[in-house]
């Protein structure tokens, strides 16, 4: 057994976060969303079930990625300094702790609290015999022809169990033999079934969990047998793969992302949740089968939910409609007040135009594709998907573009984490349609978010350019904070034009005047602005820099920004996510501020500021600092040229270092607290006041 404390004394020596210990710490802030008194029990719930996803796709990727060096013996130095296993054994603890307070408040503050809301969850054994009739009459006519029963013994081999699936695993043994002749058999809760069966008891809405409705009924599936435990369980498989860089031109692309899908289904499990009751003599089975220790075994009291992933069903259930809050209605863009009485082409070539989601629509930039698709001026339409939308708009003007006889051309993601498959079929569509479909870029992401429509005018050829942070995803726009700028200004086109050119074509273009990119430049770039930033605090000059990302990992501009603040330059850094930079540490990071704000709305924005003797460098876009962000995916900022959208983007960095309601400061051990509301001030809620902002009211006041 490792000594925790031992670990704990080694990663408090580092100037560096561990990226894993960090994510953790952003999946805590997240729960403490469900604890607000603020909020109704839907709203609590649905945070509750965010935690549970979070963390599916944590041990999905992150402890997979881990498990990757400690299988094929590869070493791995955490930046917390601390090698494989002892990493391991700190992961596991902290991810232990994290599940233990989750389900803790979950029973003791949440739970109790349904029957008074409306509704309750109940196992059938807390029904009455009407219902009860309700229960099995639906397990005999739906849920007992799905099921199948997969044993494994001498004569069957182990079955393949699904990812993050409910699995029943039934020991049995024959009633006519006296010998030791155990069995376990696995039963699947088929994923197309409802979570929860729904029964109207007069005012009360009853949620039964499908896994109790198949409990009760468990001895239909083994029949003349003695059923000695029916343990209910949830495995998590390792889906962290790479994919193989190849000048093989010769290799279908597609078909091997296919291939990498289904290893998911077969990746070596890192994650068992179970019941606490469990058969030891299955779980000594599995275990042995899976190389897995108690560590990476998660229990659960029985009867309770194990998967919170359910309580989907519950959040969107349509008799809590009232209790989910609804979205304030979007303002017009500060930049554009006319919105809605003037036509967008005429109105872009006559000024640019900033948007801040979803404060203001998604649907200006939908709006603007399918009337290019139909305006028989447009000559083309070229645009970067990442994540869409189900029964996206974007994907339907698309095709009505290439259907009016316009050049489409769309560089689909194929690799974009869980949402590849809706990508090749959205991708195909296109194809199909006539677009010029670029499947990505082997070896790289194309993770920035672009849109260029050519169109002919009277005397001339006019290229409309969208920017942004976020997806083109009219679902998460709703949700999800981010910038983008819409522009004709023709530097931004000419750097626009010739970016699609390397993404779609064989081409190195001269230097970019208002966007940097990556692959490329954007770590040398950040980093010389922020050296900038230094030499001019050593010369007495004002310095500053803030930065809102979703990440921070990048060890290189972690080193500059220690440098920077050793020189005296102030740094406030507003990072939703992971932090691997100590912040306060003297003699390292003693000017260097960290916040994070995690609320109502994801913040997703990306933005860049430098002070740069107040004639300030602002950038937005889709790159956060991040390894990955700087080489292995295709990313762009740009730069906000514009005065009033400059002031408008400071704005949103000012009201993010004024938020104190949202707002978690980050201490020097990596742990964060509430950022608390001093005497005399009142509550700031950022997702509240940007939609009371007006343009005479933008925020003069300096930000650093």
């Amino acid at each position: 057994m490792m000594n925790i404390g031992r670990i704990q004394a080694q990663i408090d020596k580092s100037d560096f976060i561990s990226r894993d210990l960090s994510w953790l710490e952003f999946n805590r802030r997240v729960l403490d969303q469900a604890k607000k008194k603020h909020r109704n029990i839907i709203e609590k719930l649905k945070f509750m079930a965010i935690t549970a996803s979070n963390l599916d796709e944590f041990c999905s990727i992150r402890l997979g990625s881990l498990y990757n060096y400690l299988d094929y013996g590869k070493e791995r130095i955490d930046y917390s300094g601390l090698r494989e296993l002892p990493f391991r054994a700190k992961l596991l603890a902290e991810m232990h702790s994290f599940v233990k307070e989750q389900r803790r408040f979950y029973h003791k503050e949440i739970k109790p609290h349904f029957e008074e809301n409306g509704f309750n969850i109940l196992s059938p054994e807390d029904l009455t015999e009407v219902e009860l009739t309700k229960v099995d009459d639906y397990f005999k006519k739906t849920v007992y022809p799905m099921l199948t029963p997969m044993t494994f013994d001498s004569h069957h081999t182990f079955p393949i169990l699904m990812n993050q699936l409910l699995i029943f695993g039934v020991v049995t043994q024959s009633q006519m033999d006296k010998k030791d002749n155990r069995k376990v058999s696995f039963v699947q809760v088929p994923p197309n079934l409802p979570r929860f069966f729904e029964i109207e008891r007069d005012d009360l809405l009853i949620f039964v969990p499908i896994e109790d409705v198949i409990r009760k009924n468990i001895d239909k599936l083994f029949r003349n047998v003695n059923i000695r435990a029916a343990n209910l369980f949830r495995i998590t498989r390792n889906g962290d793969f790479t994919l193989d860089e190849s000048d093989d031109l010769e290799t279908n692309f597609i078909d091997e992302i296919k291939r990498k899908l289904k290893s998911r289904k077969t990746g070596r499990v890192v994650r068992v949740e179970i019941e606490e009751d469990y058969n030891k003599w299955m779980m000594t089975l599995l275990q042995d089968r899976w190389e897995i220790d108690d560590d990476n075994v998660f229990k659960a009291q029985k009867g309770t939910n194990l998967d919170f992933t359910s309580f989907w069903q519950i959040v969107k259930h349509i008799d809590f409609k009232d209790r989910n809050a609804e979205p304030r209605p979007p303002l017009p863009p500060l930049s554009f007040p006319e919105l809605g009485n003037a036509n967008i082409f005429e109105v872009m070539k006559t000024r640019d135009i900033l948007l801040h989601h979803p404060y203001n629509s998604m649907s200006l930039v939908v709006d603007l594709l399918e009337l290019a698709a139909e305006d028989q001026n447009v000559l083309a339409i070229k645009l970067t998907i990442y994540r869409l939308a189900k029964d996206s708009r974007i994907t339907n003007a698309l095709l009505k573009a290439a259907e009016n006889g316009k050049h489409v051309s769309v560089l689909f993601e194929v690799k974009a984490r869980f949402d590849e498959e809706n990508n090749i079929k959205e991708a195909k569509k296109l194809q199909q349609a006539g677009c010029f479909v670029i499947y990505g870029v082997i070896s790289v992401k194309t993770h920035t978010k672009l849109l260029q429509i050519v169109r002919k005018e009277a005397d001339r050829v006019t290229r409309y350019i969208h920017m942004g942070s976020g997806n083109y995803n009219e679902d998460t726009a709703r949700i999800y904070t981010d910038i983008g700028l819409l522009t004709t200004n023709e530097i931004y086109a000419h750097d626009v034009s010739e970016f699609f050119n390397v993404i779609t074509g064989h081409s190195l273009p001269q230097n970019y005047k208002y966007i940097i990119t990556a692959p490329g430049d954007m770590r040398a770039r950040l980093i010389e602005m922020i050296r900038k930033e230094a030499e001019n605090a050593k010369a007495g000059l004002p310095a500053g820099i803030v930065i809102k990302i979703n990440s921070l990992e990048d060890k290189e501009v972690i080193e500059e920004l220690y440098a920077a603040s050793s020189a005296g330059v102030r740094i406030r850094l507003i990072v939703r996510g992971i932090c691997c930079l100590r912040p306060g540490r003297t003699g390292l990071s003693d000017n260097i501020e960290v916040i994070s704000v995690v609320g109502t709305y994801l913040e997703h924005s990306r933005i860049y500021y430098f002070h740069n003797c107040g004639d300030s460098v602002v950038y937005g876009g889709s790159a956060d600092i991040m390894v990955r962000s700087f080489d292995r995916r295709i990313e762009s900022i740009f730069r906000i040229i514009d005065p009033l959208l400059k002031k408008e983007v400071i704005n949103i960095l000012a009201f993010n270092l004024k938020d104190n309601v949202n707002s978690y400061v980050m201490n020097e051990n990596g742990s964060y607290q509430p950022k608390k509301i001093t005497k005399g001030d009142k509550a700031f809620n950022i997702h509240e006041e940007f939609f009371n902002l007006k343009l005479e009211d933008l925020d003069t006041q300096p930000i650093i």
